[in-house]
């Protein structure tokens, strides 16, 4: 078979790095997602190529199975260069938008101290950097707010949205992203995630939480034959429900770090207090 010769995707030149250290908040959102998309095609595309790599098994009753190891090894692929070619190019793409994004945020002090937070990397620091505006935000409760995580934010149907939609999803990314380096001995906010994760799943188990089971239960509409119905239906929080609480906690100390941070660089003063500690007088603050 003859060689399929394709043109790669040109690299990021320096003329172009120095360029994206001075986008605007406009341009980064849109490469945000534009790195998101393109990571999104190419998972798919790689999921195209092993789905032509690996035949189809079936069991006994004729539904699909997975190959067992002797399978896989004995299955020799055939060659799909244009499907390679397509995935190492849009991969490349992806690592350029990266890249161009980790400029960007070179070149902002808040960007800087977001990448030093383990877990944290480019993209999700650019995203953050172009989504919040730190002088509409006086205390971390309005980022928390904007960005979807005040829990009496309601979303009533012709309403506009209270919130920022991709900002939210940008923490939900830092949220999976802090589980995921939560054993990494240079992390802290996955192991607030942990030790919230304990203190829920506690208080869970002593039926703490069963009018909540029972609002949700009232206000939801679960099928009886879910999962989450059988835990709801005994006055208890389903394992994802608990999950989403301690992955929610600590994003939320994590933004109230970055307004901390953020706002006394950009005005030269410390921050109000935390509304807990200012108004309710509790003494601990993280």
């Amino acid at each position: 078979m003859n060689e399929i010769q394709l043109e790669p995707i040109k690299k990021l030149t320096k003329d172009i790095k120095t360029a994206a250290k001075i986008l605007s908040k406009q341009e980064a959102r849109y490469l945000v997602d534009s790195y998101y998309a393109i990571q999104d095609y190419r998972i798919a595309v790689e999921g195209q190529i092993r789905s032509i790599d690996m035949p189809v098994f079936y069991d006994e009753q004729g539904k699909k199975r997975k190959p067992i190891e002797e399978e896989v090894s004995q299955y020799k692929a055939e060659p799909h260069e244009v499907l390679d070619w397509m995935s190492g190019n849009v991969g490349m793409l992806e690592n350029q938008i990266k890249n161009a994004l980790n400029a960007y945020t070179d070149g902002d002090k808040v960007g800087i101290w977001l990448k030093s937070i383990t877990g944290i990397g480019p993209v999700i620091a650019a995203g953050l950097l172009a989504h919040i505006d730190i002088e509409k935000c006086p205390t971390a409760g309005h980022i928390w707010s904007f960005a979807g995580l005040n829990p009496e934010s309601k979303w009533n149907k012709g309403e506009k949205r209270p919130w920022n939609a991709k900002l939210k999803v940008l923490c939900w990314k830092a949220g999976q992203s802090f589980v995921k380096v939560s054993n990494n001995e240079n992390d802290v906010y996955g192991k607030l995630y942990k030790s919230r994760k304990e203190y829920e799943q506690a208080n869970n188990e002593a039926g703490n939480y069963a009018s909540q089971a029972e609002m949700k239960l009232k206000n939801t509409k679960i099928g009886k034959d879910t999962e989450a119905y059988k835990w709801y239906s005994i006055g208890k929080l389903p394992p994802a429900h608990i999950q989403q609480r301690a992955e929610r906690y600590a994003v939320k100390i994590f933004l109230s770090h970055l307004h901390a941070y953020w706002y006394k660089k950009h005005f030269g003063i410390e921050p109000p207090k935390p509304y807990a500690i200012a108004i309710l007088g509790h003494a601990h603050m993280i």
